[in-house]
C-alpha cells in the first residue's frame, strides 16, 4: 500500500498520530522497529520489555483524571473529546486507582494495536528507519530512546545536537508476597472513593507499608549507601529530569525530602496502629504506597520509586520496607538515558523542522513529558497532517486550552537556551490574575473548556 504520511514510532505519540490521520482516511505507514526480523533492524530500546505498540514503559499512571482542578486532568479531558485512540484505549485497560487514571498494561497496549490494525488504509510495518525520509510528509515518534543511526540523521538535518536527561523505572512487586498483616489498603484522604468503586474498586485503592521515624532514617541512609549504576563518561553531566527523579537522588537532596515527597504520610491513617484515643490509628512517619498495575490486580508497582540502584541491593534494601519483608519483584527499577530536541529553536509553530518542513515530530523526542503529554503531541502532529493534506487551514488550539498551552510551550513559549522537558501545569496557560487564588484551578479549566469548544469545529471530524 503507497502511503501519504510515513509515521516512525510506534508508541503513544506515534499511534495517536496513526489513528488521527487513518481514521480520516489517510494512507499511513506506521513504522515500528520493536518486533522487526534482524535483517530490517528488529530490536528493543533498554527501557521497552515487550513489542506491543504504545508499551508503558515508567508507570502504569496516566496520573490524575480530575478535569475540574487539575492540568493533565483537563487535557484526558480535551484528548477525549478530540476522539483521542489513547484515552479510549485507558477507559478499557482502566485499573481503580482513586482519582487518577491507571490502566493494565498489557490490555492498553493490545487495545491500542487492534484499533490501528483494523484500519485498512493503516500499514504497521516492523521495522528501524536509520534515516530521515528525504521526501514525503513524515511524523517522527521515536521517543527519547530514538536508534542512534536515526539520531544521527536528525542531528545532522537540524544542525545541533539534542539535548538528554535521566529517566527512571519504578519497580514492580507481585502481590501475593506482601504482608498485609503490615500494610494496609487505602487511598490518601479517601480520594477518588466514588471512581474507584464504578470501576470495581473499594475506594481503597493503594496499598500502603508504614514506617516509623527510626525505620525511616535507617531506610534512607541504606538508599545512600546503595550500590547504583555507574555512569558512562558521556552521562556524567546528563541531569534528571524531576518528575522521574529516582528515590535515592532525592534521599540526598534532605533528610526530610521524601517524606514530603513519594513516602508522604498525611491523609493515611495506619488501622494496625489503632489505639482506643485513636480507633482509626495514626499517620506512619512516612508511607511507601503501592499502585495495581494490571487489571488482575496480581502485581502492583512501588509508587515514586524509580530508582538506579543495582537489582541487588534494590532486593535488599526495598525488603526492609515494613510489609515488603518477602516481596517478590516481577521487575527492578532502571535507569535509561532520554533525549529530546530543543524545540522552540529547531521546530516551527507547526510542529514542522524548520530545515525540513515536510517532517514533523511529535511525543517525548520533542521536550515533552509524561505519557499524556506525548500522545496529545501526537494527537496534533497527526491532525495538522491530515489536514495539510486535505488543503485546509490549520488553526492553533486556544492557549487557553491544555492543548494549547502544550503545543505553546514547545514551539514558542518556552526559553530557547534553558528548555527543559515539562509536563502540562496551569503555570503554562495565560494568567488569571482577577480570579481569587482558591478558585483559580477551577477557573482555568472553565475557561479551557469554553474555548476547546469553539475551537474543536474547524479540526474534528
Amino acid at each position: 500500500m503507497s502511503h501519504e504520511v510515513h509515521i516512525i514510532g510506534g508508541g503513544l505519540a506515534g499511534s495517536e498520530a496513526a489513528w488521527q490521520l487513518a481514521r480520516r482516511g489517510v494512507r499511513v505507514r506506521l513504522s515500528e522497529m520493536r518486533g522487526a526480523p534482524s535483517d530490517r533492524g528488529g530490536e528493543r530500546s533498554p527501557a521497552h520489555q515487550t513489542d506491543q505498540l504504545a508499551e508503558l514503559v515508567c508507570s502504569n499512571s496516566l496520573r490524575s483524571d480530575d478535569h475540574e482542578k487539575n492540568a493533565v486532568g483537563l487535557l484526558h479531558e480535551e484528548m477525549r473529546r478530540c476522539r483521542s485512540l489513547i484515552m479510549a484505549a485507558a477507559e478499557k485497560a482502566r485499573v481503580p486507582a482513586g482519582s487518577a487514571l491507571a490502566v493494565d498494561r498489557e490490555v492498553f497496549s493490545a487495545e491500542i494495536e487492534r484499533a490501528l490494525t483494523e484500519l485498512p488504509n493503516l500499514e504497521l510495518v516492523r521495522e528501524r528507519v536509520d534515516a530521515l525520509p528525504a521526501a514525503g510528509l513524515t511524523i517522527v515518534c521515536t521517543g527519547p530512546l530514538t536508534a542512534e543511526a536515526l539520531a544521527q540523521s536528525i542531528g545532522a538535518a537540524t544542525g545541533a545536537e539534542s539535548l538528554a536527561f535521566f529517566d527512571a523505572i519504578a519497580p514492580i512487586v507481585y502481590r501475593e508476597s506482601i504482608n498485609m498483616d503490615v500494610a494496609w489498603m487505602a487511598s490518601r484522604w479517601d480520594k477518588g472513593a466514588e471512581a474507584s468503586i464504578a470501576l470495581g474498586g473499594d475506594g481503597r485503592d493503594y496499598i500502603n507499608c508504614p514506617m516509623t521515624r527510626d525505620q525511616y532514617l535507617a531506610f534512607r541512609e541504606e538508599l545512600l549507601a546503595g550500590e547504583k549504576t555507574e555512569f558512562k563518561e558521556w552521562e556524567a553531566n546528563t541531569p534528571y529530569f524531576d518528575g522521574c527523579m529516582p528515590i535515592e537522588v532525592m534521599a540526598e537532596r534532605g533528610v526530610d525530602t521524601l517524606r514530603f515527597g513519594p513516602m508522604k504520610p498525611v491523609g493515611l491513617d495506619n488501622p494496625h496502629w489503632a489505639t482506643p484515643e485513636h480507633p482509626n490509628g495514626r499517620w506512619p512517619h512516612a508511607v511507601v504506597q503501592l499502585r495495581q498495575d494490571n487489571v488482575l490486580g496480581t502485581i502492583w508497582n512501588m509508587v515514586g520509586f524509580q530508582t538506579k540502584l543495582k537489582y541487588a541491593d534494590q532486593q535488599r534494601i526495598f525488603r526492609t520496607i515494613p510489609g515488603l519483608e518477602n516481596a517478590q519483584f516481577a521487575r527492578f527499577g532502571g535507569l535509561h538515558r532520554n533525549t529530546f530536541l530543543n524545540s522552540p529553536r529547531l521546530l516551527d509553530r507547526q510542529l514542522r523542522l524548520k530545515s525540513a518542513p515536510h517532517v514533523r515530530f511529535a511525543g517525548q523526542i520533542t521536550g515533552c513529558e509524561g505519557y499524556v503529554e506525548s500522545a496529545a503531541v501526537g494527537l496534533l502532529a497527526g491532525t495538522m497532517a491530515a489536514l495539510e493534506l486535505s488543503g485546509q487551514a490549520w488553526a492553533e488550539p486556544p492557549r487557553t486550552t491544555a492543548l494549547g498551552a502544550l503545543l505553546a510551550h514547545i514551539t514558542g513559549d518556552a526559553e530557547v537556551e534553558t528548555y527543559q522537558p515539562m509536563n502540562i501545569n496551569f503555570g503554562l496557560f495565560p494568567p488569571l490574575h482577577d480570579v481569587r487564588k482558591k478558585a483559580r484551578k477551577e477557573a482555568y479549566t472553565e475557561r479551557a473548556k469554553d474555548d476547546l469548544a469553539e475551537w474543536l469545529p474547524s479540526v474534528v471530524v
